[in-house]
């Protein structure tokens, strides 16, 4: 059985939520809270919502144990991307990008 939770438009670039993700892949739900509350990246705490999301949801709407759950995947996508400006010198544009994250947590049951 899967479980599925999404957190999306999370500002924080994919690029550095990748870098928590790798860090989780794989493990046990309880060993992975464990590490992303040791971790002091921003990141570290988005992921830790979303898994604790996952986590509920599978508790609540599977009954499922959730100390038998392990993450199966885990992934950063982008989002849509705010774009500003800030005026430069001589009346020159300068462009400012804001990017977004979209993050995937599934959770599967221990074998065995």
């Amino acid at each position: 059985m899967e479980v599925r939770a999404y957190t999306k438009h999370l500002r924080i670039s994919p690029r550095k939520l990748r870098l928590v993700c790798d860090q989780v892949r794989g493990l046990h739900a309880e060993q992975a809270l464990t590490l992303l509350a040791l971790m002091p990246q921003k990141g570290a705490a988005l992921v830790t919502k979303t898994l604790r999301s996952a986590l509920a949801s599978a508790e609540n709407n599977f009954d499922l144990n959730p100390g038998e759950m392990v993450i199966s995947e885990i992934y950063a996508g982008d989002a849509p991307r705010q774009k500003r400006f800030k005026a430069g010198a001589r009346g020159r544009y300068k462009p400012r990008t804001i990017r977004f994250s979209h993050l995937t947590v599934v959770l599967a049951e221990r074998e065995g």
